[in-house]
């Protein structure tokens, strides 16, 4: 492993329960967290521990989507839709109910939304209007994560069926079925420099897929002890982490995907739970996890 030097520069506190999702606000030093107790927290980098309530839910937040030009934050209040947050005013907007199951992802594609939900289906849903205008329906298990290719206009969804699908962005067809992951896929992320998707889940194994090659599996990785909950690209794309149930960061060459830094308790103050989300901050380059020990901390990472 290389000589990346790891500073841990802050730990936010404030939420009551275990945090599972961040949100940058277009690069800018704010982001956003939320978490099982309900709230979500307005975050900025240099003023650590001054968290901002924006809204406080009746249930978790597993997910929350930023749109900085409307001055909009997307809640995906589980068991109740979604929620739209007016940044400026600091209220709500609007909202739309669903169905009844958690919501895992929300991705911004246009003038719509994507909502990937526990009972497996993902809603296409105009903004503008907040109505639901296409349902996908191709599991019956819970669609956990979505990833938009703007360039291919395709965006694949992983689901708890241990499957990945790939859909025609415009037309919202299907287009591939990935098998190769042996239990949930948790997390996917196109590579910004190669012709790439990257993948992890529970089976603790980062896939590789080959997009030019009909989206072959290329590589599999066993890359933590238990489940991997996140995949992150650095800003300049050089470098991916991972984050995992098994408490650690993980950081990734991403040409070689080689590893070359883990981060946990023993050696840098870790978290001392699972780690849930990340976030790779193009201001000042700063690495952001959120854990089910309730805390965020804040990564310098030097290479």
């Amino acid at each position: 492993m290389s000589a990346i030097e790891v500073t841990k520069l802050h730990t936010f506190l404030g939420h009551k329960d275990s945090i599972y999702t961040l949100e940058p606000l277009d690069g800018q030093r704010v982001f956003f967290s939320a978490a099982g107790d309900g709230m979500v927290v307005k975050w900025d980098f240099d003023q650590p521990n001054q968290g901002q309530l924006v809204a406080q839910m009746r249930n978790s937040v597993y997910a929350l989507h930023s749109i900085p030009e409307k001055d909009l934050l997307i809640i995906g209040h589980n068991f109740q839709g979604i929620h739209i947050i007016d940044l400026k005013e600091n209220k709500e907007q609007g909202s739309l109910a669903l169905d009844n199951s958690a919501i895992f992802d929300i991705k911004r594609a246009g003038d719509h939304l994507l909502a990937a939900t526990g009972s497996g289906a993902v809603y296409v849903i105009d903004i503008d209007e907040l109505k639901v205008v296409h349902m996908l329906e191709h599991s019956d298990k819970s669609a956990r994560c979505l990833q938009i290719d703007a360039e291919r206009k395709e965006f694949a969804v992983g689901y708890s069926d241990h499957s990945i699908r790939v859909f025609d962005l415009m037309s919202f067809r299907l287009k591939h079925r990935l098998a190769g992951h042996t239990n949930s896929v948790f997390t996917i992320a196109y590579h910004p420099q190669h012709h790439l998707l990257v993948s992890a889940g529970r089976d603790a194994h980062i896939m590789i897929w080959d997009l030019l090659k009909e989206y072959a599996p290329a590589q599999s990785i066993p890359a933590h002890m238990y489940a991997i909950n996140h995949i992150e690209f650095s800003p300049n794309g050089q470098h991916f982490v991972t984050c995992s149930m098994d408490k650690s960061i993980k950081v990734w060459d991403a040409h070689e995907f080689k590893l070359l830094k883990v981060i946990d308790k023993a050696r840098h103050a870790g978290h001392g739970t699972s780690v849930n989300k990340l976030y790779w901050s193009r201001y000042n380059q700063l690495l952001v996890s959120c854990s089910d020990d309730r805390t965020i901390s804040v990564w310098d990472l030097k290479y």
